[in-house]
């Protein structure tokens, strides 16, 4: 059986920031990967039009997605329109369904912009839904039963929306990976200025590495790493499914 990977967040470069050194690791590991931003980061800027920059940003997630070797998926809506409806489900229902990995890599559900908290709801439903013959999906598709495992990022900052610390459940250790994952992140140039200005981090590329850093100190083993929190299994796979586990023996450890 094919191993297929599907990274899903809701802006170009989200995935790159807190989750990219793992997908690098199960390329490594044999997997396909495939790559997804619900939104098209039309707002990713203070001087362009929308079309220029969802434009500038969508390339930049192409060269990002083609630096990891992954399958590209455009994006669905504008920034800020990420909303939980029926429309989008049945959307990211029908490329859930196309794709069937059986590792889905998803924003916290708990983060300071509800875009990313309702991408992460927005896949879970779409996710549960793939083997319900009678969710309708945008375009039509056949329901798959494929088992799937779920693994929630930790968001950006690493509390919720209340200041309150997400801790992690698992840990990948991206320390062989994490140049590459500043190269991949890297070709969001567009960002850089904008990031500054808008959450007053003067260097996202800097900021990237230090939250690694900060998640592997949390880990206790590894210099810089990923966090990761498990979903529930009920709907999705067998209790001791854990693919990510799997590919990844050796560079991942449960929190302590």
């Amino acid at each position: 059986m094919e191993r297929i990977a599907f990274a899903v967040a809701a802006h170009p470069d989200d995935i790159e920031i807190m989750m990219a050194g793992t997908l690098i690791l199960l390329a490594r590991a044999g997997y396909e990967l495939h790559y997804m931003n619900v939104a098209n980061g039309s707002g990713g800027t203070a001087t362009m039009d929308k079309d220029e920059i969802v434009a500038i940003r969508t390339e930049e997630a192409r060269q990002a997605t083609q630096s990891m070797g992954a399958v590209f998926h455009e994006p669905l809506v504008d920034d800020l329109m990420i909303y939980y409806t029926p429309s989008l489900a049945a959307k990211l229902c029908a490329i859930v369904r196309q794709i069937e990995p059986q590792i889905l890599l998803l924003p916290s559900p708990q983060d300071y912009m509800e875009d990313h908290t309702n991408t992460s709801r927005l896949m879970v439903t779409a996710a549960f839904s793939r083997n319900v013959k009678n969710f309708v999906t945008d375009p039509a598709t056949p329901s798959s039963n494929n088992e799937m495992a779920l693994y929630h990022a930790l968001p950006w900052g690493l509390t919720d929306q209340l200041r309150r610390p997400i801790e992690a459940d698992l840990y990948v250790d991206i320390s062989s990976v994490i140049d590459k994952k500043r190269d991949v992140l890297a070709c969001h140039r567009s960002q850089k200025e904008w990031i500054a200005r808008s959450q007053g981090v003067d260097s996202y590329l800097t900021a990237m590495v230090e939250m690694s850093a900060v998640v592997g100190s949390k880990s206790g083993s590894f210099k810089y790493a990923e966090g990761w929190r498990r979903h529930l299994h009920f709907g999705f796979g067998a209790e001791d499914f854990h693919p990510l586990g799997e590919a990844l023996e050796g560079r991942i450890i449960s929190a302590k």
